[in-house]
């Protein structure tokens, strides 16, 4: 696994609170967790960290580590819940997608994926660059200048300030425009992802969303799974290969 160093660092210059708690006690009870980890406590330093996560608290860091600590104790479906989940806040990051893909191998299950559409995995993370509320703030600020760029180009009584004028609106409403997709895109991948983790040790997948359906596969932990709709207790979930079936709800855990 490798190194934690810059999460720490990551994680208390972060300046977004998420939480009730003071910066002081998110930074009390991370610091905490490192000592911890760092000492082979690893079930201790895992309880701060998952103390720190329900109180709402969210970031790279925080779920990298808790990732780590799942790793440490051999659960492999933790582990892989939270580096994806890290993955999500970061998905550029070296060291996240490293230990990713380090527990990924630990996985029993193996599918042939279908590959994403390029534009569609680039239009994804792009939208992951810059937080939700950063495209948001991006967005809003380009559409006020937006309406100065209109108003210039309606009340100036030069020709060149018009043309000017429009050119730039037409710019500053392309860039609102798109910025706002990404907020949009960017709230739906982090916030709703449609994605979990398989939990249980093994489940099969049923043709109905009872136990009276016919077994169509079986799944163990730590496979990632696509959830389309759920039906009382149960999830209709798609493999990457395209399979669908339903598991009990209790089964997984949403990313």
């Amino acid at each position: 696994m490798k190194p934690r160093l810059i999460y720490i660092i990551l994680f208390l210059l972060s300046a977004l609170p998420a939480s009730s708690v003071s910066k002081d006690s998110k930074n009390e009870k991370f610091s905490e967790g490192i000592s911890l980890f760092t000492a082979g406590n690893y079930d201790k330093a895992l309880e701060k960290w998952l103390d720190l996560y329900n109180t709402g608290y969210r970031s790279a860091g925080l779920d990298y580590n808790i990732g780590n600590a799942y790793f440490k104790l051999n659960n492999t479906a933790g582990a892989i819940l939270f580096f994806e989940r890290a993955h999500l806040l970061s998905p550029a990051d070296e060291d996240i997608n490293y230990n990713l893909q380090i527990a990924k191998t630990l996985v029993v299950d193996r599918f042939d994926e279908i590959p994403e559409l390029f534009f569609v995995r680039w239009y994804n993370i792009s939208a992951l660059m810059l937080r939700t509320n950063t495209w948001a703030v991006l967005s809003l600020l380009t559409f006020i200048l937006f309406l100065l760029g209109l108003s210039l180009y309606l009340y100036s009584a030069k020709y060149r300030l018009k043309v000017t004028g429009f050119w730039i609106a037409v710019a500053l409403l392309l860039v609102s425009g798109i910025s706002f997709s990404l907020a949009i895109r960017s709230r739906q991948l982090v916030s709703n992802s449609h994605k979990a983790i398989i939990f249980s040790p093994q489940v099969s997948g049923k043709s109905s969303p009872d136990n009276s359906g016919n077994d169509l596969f079986v799944l163990h932990e730590g496979t990632k799974v696509s959830t389309a709709e759920k039906v009382g207790e149960w999830y209709e979930i798609r493999l990457s290969d395209g399979n669908k079936g339903w598991v009990p709800a209790i089964s997984l855990e949403i990313i």
